[in-house]
């Protein structure tokens, strides 16, 4: 039997639910995290992402390639609270799930097909998450926590996708390198530095 694992990821979820609590921060582009000059980005609104932003980018630089962007200290607590929502919801529903930060979780849905069909229940799950805590989330859903996580970063915002048994390799090959898990910075520059540019010239 083959594996069904399901990725889920709050989307931009401090700047998603600071929206929640000030409309106007809506389709702006917003910086959570300190403004001292010592401050570093917790978390970008794609809005302010456009702009070349990333978490853990000195605010002073954030701030520079993003003049216009709409800065707020960020509530922990609140943070805290809108994910225990939402970790509550998967728990009364999901049969096997982990919680891997404050807002990505993984699903183990494997065998479940039998019953209600994976993705349509997945599906669902996804869309009583969405109507309940009022956030945007994304899913993956395929054969692996790795596959799973990777399409949930090509369904965002806001989307879902589902990779079948046999078209893992097609649907990883064409993306950069970027895209695996646990590939940072120093990590990247070495690859390329080495030929490496898409994920099908690790799988060759």
């Amino acid at each position: 039997m083959n594996k069904s694992i399901a990725h889920l990821d709050l989307d931009s979820f401090f700047v998603s639910v600071e929206r929640l609590h000030n409309k106007k921060l809506i389709d702006k582009p917003v910086l959570i995290g300190g403004s001292g000059n010592r401050g570093v980005v917790s978390a970008a609104s794609y809005e302010a992402r456009k702009y070349g932003v990333h978490s853990a980018m000195p605010m002073r630089l954030a701030r520079e390639l993003c003049p216009e962007a709409i800065l707020v200290k960020g509530d922990h607590d609140s943070y805290s609270r809108h994910s225990t929502i939402v970790t509550d919801i998967i728990r009364d529903k999901a049969p096997l799930f982990e919680k891997a930060s404050i807002d990505e979780f993984y699903l183990d849905l494997t065998g479940m097909d039998r019953f209600f069909g994976t993705y349509k229940w997945a599906t669902e799950l996804r869309d009583t998450i969405v109507r309940e805590s009022k956030l945007p989330i994304s899913m993956g859903l395929s054969t692996s926590k790795s596959v799973a996580k990777i399409a949930t970063g090509e369904a965002k915002p806001n989307g879902q996708i589902k990779i079948d048994f046999g078209n893992e390799k097609p649907f990883m090959a064409p993306l950069s390198i970027r895209k695996i898990p646990m590939i940072g910075e120093k990590t990247y520059k070495n690859l390329r530095y080495m030929g490496f540019k898409q994920i099908v010239t690790i799988q060759e």
